[in-house]
């Protein structure tokens, strides 16, 4: 997006920041032991809270760089913020609405799951809500809230690369001109790059083959790319951060969605009908003025100023 008919970033500037920032993010990860020459770690739980610290120094400088690059005429607190899509004003329309949509891709996941526990509580004669059944409900709950890998997937993960490649990607890409439509599917290029450590994870970690490990990396980059087209989308449509950030953690959280189960054909019609009411969804849910009440004096990066 451009001010007076005139781009406040060039393009190129924008392409190399990106990249740039894509890459760091990256490369950061391995910092301990083959930037800096740390010992490897000694334990599981070192190594993922290496991890974690490494992608927040990545995300606090991306975040910095961009605050300077950006044409930011008040240093406030609450325009800053802005800037990145972190705001109070309609937070729950940016969190339910989007949460509603994305839902619907995971139809077939939901009536399955829903299937399936109404299995177990005919083989258990209706006795799911028993005291031992809570008691091991919470009791998985706690595990998981001391478990790095939870924290990975649905606390740091999420909200690093949502301020990366979302938050400080998206606004320099509109302030150097580029296209909405340019902007949303580039991003996603990036953030699928970011992803390709994940080969190294496979061959090496894993031991898997050179073809396998292809195979599940390319599946799993096809589908970053798909997510983070739609999570741009909902960063632009919205305004809000927080819109891309909860799609994200949920996405984790179900992961690929089912489209088939055997001898389970209501799943596949839950899959059809979700998919037709998200694209039937997509716009009407996300339109701006649901999200933001500010159609005046808006910045070339703010999202909500777009598409009204």
């Amino acid at each position: 997006m451009a001010v007076d008919g005139e781009s406040v970033v060039s393009m190129p500037m924008a392409v190399a920041a990106c990249v740039a920032m894509a890459v760091s993010y990256v490369l950061i990860l391995y910092a301990p032991t083959v930037i800096l020459r740390l010992p490897a770690a000694s334990s599981y739980f070192e190594f993922m809270i290496r991890r974690f610290i490494c992608a927040a120094i990545s995300t606090v400088v991306s975040l910095v760089f961009t605050a300077f690059v950006l044409p930011i005429k008040s240093w406030e607190a609450s325009p800053i913020l802005g800037v990145y899509g972190i705001r109070t004003d309609h937070l729950w329309q940016g969190v339910v609405y989007p949460l509603l949509l994305t839902s619907l891709i995971y139809a077939g996941s939901l009536v399955l799951n829903l299937l399936l526990l109404l299995e177990l509580w005919k083989e258990t004669g209706g006795g799911c809500c028993s005291f031992n059944n809570i008691k091991s409900f919470f009791q998985t709950v706690l595990t998981g809230a001391s478990n790095v890998s939870v924290w990975r997937n649905f606390v740091v993960a999420p909200v690093t690369e949502e301020l990366v490649f979302r938050a400080c990607m998206i606004p320099l890409l509109l302030c150097a001109g580029f296209r909405i439509y340019s902007a949303i599917f580039l991003c996603p290029i990036l953030f699928s790059l970011a992803h390709l450590n994940h080969f190294r994870e496979m061959y090496i970690r894993h031991n898997r083959s050179y073809l396998r490990a292809s195979l599940i990396v390319g599946l799993q980059l096809g589908y970053t790319v798909i997510f983070g087209a739609y999570a741009s989308f909902l960063f632009i449509r919205t305004g809000h951060l927080a819109a891309p950030l909860f799609a994200h953690i949920f996405c984790n959280y179900m992961g690929l969605p089912v489209l088939y189960a055997q001898g389970k054909g209501v799943v596949s019609v839950a899959f059809v009908g979700g998919v037709v009411g998200f694209v039937s969804l997509l716009f009407p849910l996300t339109k701006p003025l649901m999200y933001n009440d500010r159609t005046n004096d808006c910045p070339c990066w703010s999202g909500y100023c777009l598409w009204n």
